[in-house]
């Protein structure tokens, strides 16, 4: 009478040969291949841990596989021996992966590819078989060459690849680090441009503008705008010289001197300024200035023409 038991409770047998109770664990279970871990101490099978590569090198690979028991039916009525099979579905996996495998790839970089092809195989196996065992991890443990000059020979290349890859991983950082500055140059330079472009469109926007109202009041009064315009011209040109502005249109040319006409106001303004502070302190009160009568500003002028005159003659006499 086969019963199988799944939920707690209660539950009662007959004894044998009519009924009998199988207890599984419910636990994690480890599988070892290529070699046997009892009270701490390793015991290697090298036969069967010995597997050439898809390169035709000999090489020895152990492996650990996790494993739990998920269907106890199948476990127990599908197959004899399920731990066996489980075994051999490792073995044939390990082996099928590492004859399709280069060496170097397996005793350096790429065991983690190893490993997830060993995986997936077994479980694929697994399946087929329906054995009521799911698979949960594969690992490899050692793998080493048969030879010890053959392993140092190795040794000495994982070494040379660690260091390439530490080389590579430092010209990569440098490369970075370069190409980061460069960019912030590169910013940098684009900031500057845009914000000498920016100045320039501006400027010309102003000159433009300053154009367009000298070219209006040159249009209401053509001639005045010309002799302005020189004048700035002139002004520019020839910096500090002092500006005169002439009128032949006389007999004798009469010219006006702008200059000193500026600096006499200049001198007005700053002389009426210490005035007004001077007034500010102590306020006096202003004498009044008598300003000549016309009457006497002729008789001036006519008492100093006959000393003219006599001078003058006395020039051309002592000419002639």
């Amino acid at each position: 009478m086969e019963e199988t038991v799944s939920e707690p409770g209660l539950n009662f047998k007959l004894p044998w040969p009519v009924q009998r109770v199988e207890i599984l664990p419910i636990s994690t279970n480890s599988l070892r291949v290529g070699y046997v871990e009892e009270d701490g101490e390793v015991t290697e099978y090298t036969d069967e841990a010995k597997m050439i590569t898809g390169d035709e090198n000999i090489l020895f690979a152990d492996l650990v596989v996790q494993w739990r028991i998920t269907d106890v039916e199948r476990y127990l009525f599908n197959v004899d021996d399920p731990e066996r099979i489980l075994h051999n579905a490792t073995s044939a996996s390990l082996r099928g992966v590492i004859g399709s495998s280069l060496i170097d790839d397996v005793l350096t970089d790429q065991r983690p590819e190893v490993e997830g092809k060993v995986f997936d195989n077994l479980t694929g196996l697994i399946d087929r078989y329906d054995i009521g065992i799911t698979v949960l991890d594969v690992k490899l443990q050692d793998v080493e060459l048969p030879t010890e000059e053959v392993r140092r020979a190795f040794t000495e290349v994982t070494d040379a690849r660690e260091e390439r890859l530490t080389k590579i991983n430092q010209a990569n950082r440098y490369r970075n680090q370069e190409i980061n500055e460069a960019e912030g140059e590169q910013d940098a330079i684009i900031s500057r441009a845009e914000g000498q472009r920016a100045e320039r469109i501006e400027r010309a926007r102003g000159d433009a503008s300053r154009f367009n109202a000298l070219y209006e009041e040159y249009q209401n009064n053509p001639e005045v705008t010309r002799q302005r315009l020189v004048l700035e011209t002139l002004e520019d040109v020839l910096p500090g010289t002092d500006i005169f502005i002439l009128d032949s249109n006389q007999d004798t040319v009469n010219y006006l001197p702008l200059r000193p006409m500026e600096q006499r106001e200049e001198e007005a303004v700053l002389a009426d300024q210490g005035r007004s502070n001077d007034s500010e302190e102590v306020e006096e009160p202003e004498e009044p200035v008598e300003e000549p009568d016309e009457e006497e500003l002729q008789e001036n002028v006519d008492e100093e023409e006959p000393d003219s005159v006599e001078e003058d003659e006395q020039e051309e006499g002592g000419n002639s």
